[in-house]
């Protein structure tokens, strides 16, 4: 059994115990998803019109109950119904993902544009005033949270400009690509300042280790310009942590974007799942944290993966 095969075998074990969680978790909240739905009107119910909303979503049964016919429902590809949107859950979370997803893929390329290149630049100048200043950034970005950057931005840009970022209503990549850049911008710049300022860090001590290597020594001493030296043989060798760090990070962006969206008014799958949360939406919750579990797994597959295309001399699952 091969390596791919033994972690593909791991995914529906990982995703029992993630389904197990959310499903308690949600419950003991306290409140029920009715009341939550109608606000004060669920006083207005009659005791038989509260007991058919509660069969019709499902919420009339014992726990135990409750999970078992969500469970065999996800097996044939049903995640139910949302009591919020009245529509299919797995509808509503595939009409919010694709904003979360861009969102995460713009502040990914974002923090490795920035960063890789800034973590070069202080490890080939290390001790030095220009190396001390982007770790200094470095570690005030990875410290301030991404909810105070971006308050902070909208009240620059409002008090001091005064102009808004592009809020309100979502305009698609695919209606109009530049609206969309114009809207979106901002918001991941926003989420990732902190994965900035860690991919800095970590391709900086990265490079640092590989730097003293015997082999970029003697590519040096052949007379190989420092230019061909740093970015042709240490820097590929230094990728492995980075690519690490950004599977990790990218797998929290997925799930973590929620008070970026919240902030910037952005309809995406993090501020849906804490709406659903406030709403006690079971259905759409526990979908909605299952569905980014799953894409997090996905993501570190993935990394582990691209290990062996950056570094021949690893043999996942075997010898090295």
């Amino acid at each position: 059994m091969n390596y791919l095969t033994r972690r593909l075998i791991t995914f529906p074990i990982v995703m029992l115990g993630v389904s197990i969680l959310v499903f308690v978790a949600i419950r003991l909240i306290p409140g029920d998803s009715i009341t939550a739905m109608l606000g004060t009107e669920a006083g207005l119910l009659t005791p038989e019109q509260k007991q058919a909303l509660s069969a019709y979503f499902g919420i009339d049964q014992s726990w135990l109950t409750q999970y078992w016919r969500w469970i065999t429902g996800l097996v044939r590809g049903d995640f139910g119904v949302s009591v919020t949107y009245g529509k299919p859950v797995l509808e509503v979370i595939l009409g919010r993902f694709p904003l979360t997803l861009e969102l995460a893929v713009l502040a990914m390329i974002i923090a490795i544009a920035v960063g890789l290149p800034a973590g070069v630049f202080a490890a080939t100048r290390n001790e030095k005033r220009s190396d001390l200043v982007v770790r200094v950034l470095a570690m005030i970005g990875q410290s301030t949270p991404s909810f105070v950057v971006g308050l902070v931005v909208i009240y620059i840009l409002s008090a001091g400009f005064g102009i808004l970022p592009s809020m309100g209503e979502f305009v698609p990549l695919s209606v109009d690509p530049l609206a969309n850049l114009t809207q979106m911008i901002l918001p991941a710049a926003v989420l990732g300042l902190a994965f900035t300022a860690s991919v800095t860090r970590i391709s900086r001590s990265a490079m640092l280790d590989v730097l003293g290597d015997d082999y970029v020594r003697t590519a040096r001493a052949k007379g190989a310009p420092a230019r061909h030296v740093i970015w042709r043989h240490a820097l590929p060798n230094a990728l492995i942590p980075v690519v690490t760090l950004s599977g990790v990070e990218f797998g929290y962006l997925l799930g973590g974007a929620v008070l970026v969206e919240q902030i910037f008014a952005l309809p995406g799958l993090g501020r849906m799942t804490l709406d659903a949360i406030l709403q006690r939406d079971y259905a759409l919750v526990q979908g909605s944290v299952l569905f980014v579990a799953l894409n997090f797994m996905i993501v570190n597959l993935l990394v582990d993966l691209v290990y062996v295309a950056l570094d021949p001399r690893i043999r996942l699952g075997g010898r090295s």
